[in-house]
């Protein structure tokens, strides 16, 4: 089984949201299964810096392929590298005008550089002269290479055959664009209808992907029936109910190698489920470095995330001042809305021995607060799997959440008498609910000494690796091509 998984970021090479993490991890977990998966991604500007930083070399391999269906620069330099500590290989394309940028999204043209980028894995392959059974898109970026597969491509004979399977890892971002970039992307003018690509008047990459995909997955059970309603389903619903019988929900994993307490040297003090006291250090020195009271006897509550609607901080802000009534410090790390970053930069002027406001991205300083908080808070509007409180779960940080998607599918409410169960959360979207869970899991932190023992090690033990999900995802590729 060979499959072309296509992405536009793949950690460690460029990361900003979780399918960098998905992308980095997912093929290694195939790999092990006997599929001969190789990743295509852009070689962007940070690639470079980010492939010395985990030692991983990059070679160039081909010069100026040429991309076809694509107004302007049609060429396209190969480069070659591999996954760190990984057979698998990535293959990067690079040209100047589309790529060379400081950030991933950096681009003033993101639906031009979306198209071009479609186009050139179509180059890249024939270059590679490797014909992949399935090509596996994710997101927006991708949706259109389903769309150039039954269309401009149907007749080329190097792709008979090849199935695709389109990923949805997050349905709020989809790719609208004007009508003209129907021309841009060299695709026919029939498309623009509302059976194909047009979408209130524009044209929709992802629903291109929607559409024309031979099998759609999202990242989690509970999100594929969300977005088949109209709560969820941001205006895409009636194509998903359409497609249901081709829907599938598969969830998200972590990579247990690069996520592991007890080797891992981006956190202080390394731990296990046999040593759990050393997490605590890691508690103590996070307060050290981020100039938080050093103290053993509040409740450390960490956020890690963009900063934006989806991610529930209307609710934070509501139960702020609450919050600081508690013996607790709160930890923000991420970027987002200029609102919500200013309003946790006050926070943290306001109550400097509580809040600490981390308005950047920085990779190291996210898994110190992994390892150092004790409580992990995602009180998201929607969220389609989530990574966040699957690491958090890993390094003993228990999760407090709004049961919504992969939420729902990963994080169980504690039971007290089963001593069961590895977080807290809440299903009405009300900062009255989630002060409830927070001052519910605030309380067994404090008082309940042997619960709170107990979820750690619930947390610990629940099972987010990607072993478990890889066999579906191959199971889908099997379904594909039968």
């Amino acid at each position: 089984m060979r499959v072309a998984f296509v992405s536009y970021e793949v950690y460690p090479f460029a990361k900003v949201g979780g399918l960098a993490d998905v992308a980095g991890a997912l093929p290694k977990a195939l790999k092990k299964l006997g599929v001969d998966v190789r990743i295509f991604m852009p070689k962007h500007k940070v690639v470079e810096k980010n492939a010395e930083k985990v030692g991983v070399k990059i070679e160039k391999i081909a010069s100026s392929i040429a991309v076809p269906f694509i107004q302007g620069n049609g060429m396209v330099d190969l480069y070659k590298s591999k996954l760190p500590r990984s057979d698998v290989e990535v293959y990067m394309v690079w040209n100047a005008d589309y790529f060379d940028f400081d950030e991933v999204y950096g681009a003033p043209d993101l639906g031009r550089q979306a198209a071009f980028f479609t186009c050139a894995i179509f180059s890249v392959l024939k270059e590679l002269d490797w014909k992949p059974h399935v090509v596996h898109a994710n997101d927006w970026q991708t949706g259109l290479l389903p769309v150039y597969l039954k269309t401009n491509l149907r007749d080329d004979p190097f792709f008979t055959g090849a199935k695709t399977l389109y990923t949805i890892h997050n349905l709020g971002y989809q790719g609208v664009f004007p009508k003209e970039y129907l021309g841009i992307a060299d695709l026919p003018e029939y498309l623009f209808n509302i059976d194909a690509l047009e979408f209130y008047g524009q044209i929709n990459y992802m629903k291109g992907g929607l559409v024309f995909s031979d099998i759609i997955n999202t990242v989690s059970p509970t999100y594929a029936e969300e977005i088949q309603t109209p709560e969820y389903g941001a205006k895409l619903d009636g194509i998903l109910r359409t497609r249901s019988a081709d829907l599938y929900g598969v969830l998200n994993g972590i990579d247990y190698e690069e996520y592991d307490p007890a080797t891992d040297r981006r956190i202080y003090v390394n731990f296990d489920l046999d040593n759990l006291e050393s997490k605590y250090a890691n508690k103590s020195k996070l307060q050290e470095e981020l100039d938080l009271p050093v103290r053993d006897d509040v409740t450390l509550i960490g956020v890690i995330s963009r900063l934006v609607d989806q991610k529930g901080f209307d609710l934070l802000i509501e139960v702020a001042d609450y919050l600081m009534v508690l013996p607790v410090q709160l930890v923000i790390l991420g970027t987002g809305d200029p609102r919500y970053e200013t309003f946790f930069e006050n926070l943290a002027r306001r109550y400097p021995e509580k809040v600490s406001a981390n308005i950047a991205f920085n990779v190291e300083l996210a898994q110190k607060i992994y390892a150092g908080s004790d409580i992990f808070l995602m009180p998201s509007r929607y969220e389609p799997c989530g990574l966040g409180q699957m690491l958090s779960m890993r390094y003993g940080a228990i999760p407090v959440v709004r049961y919504t998607g992969g939420l729902v599918d990963t994080v169980k409410e504690y039971d007290p008498e089963k001593q069961s169960g590895n977080g807290f959360g809440f299903y009405e979207y009300k900062s009255s609910e989630l002060l409830k869970s927070l001052l519910k899991a605030v309380y067994y932190h404090q008082q309940e000494k042997d619960h709170w023992k107990q979820l750690m090690i619930n947390a610990m033990t629940t099972d987010c690796s990607w072993e478990r999900s890889a066999s579906e995802y191959l199971k889908l590729y099997e379904s594909t091509v039968q």
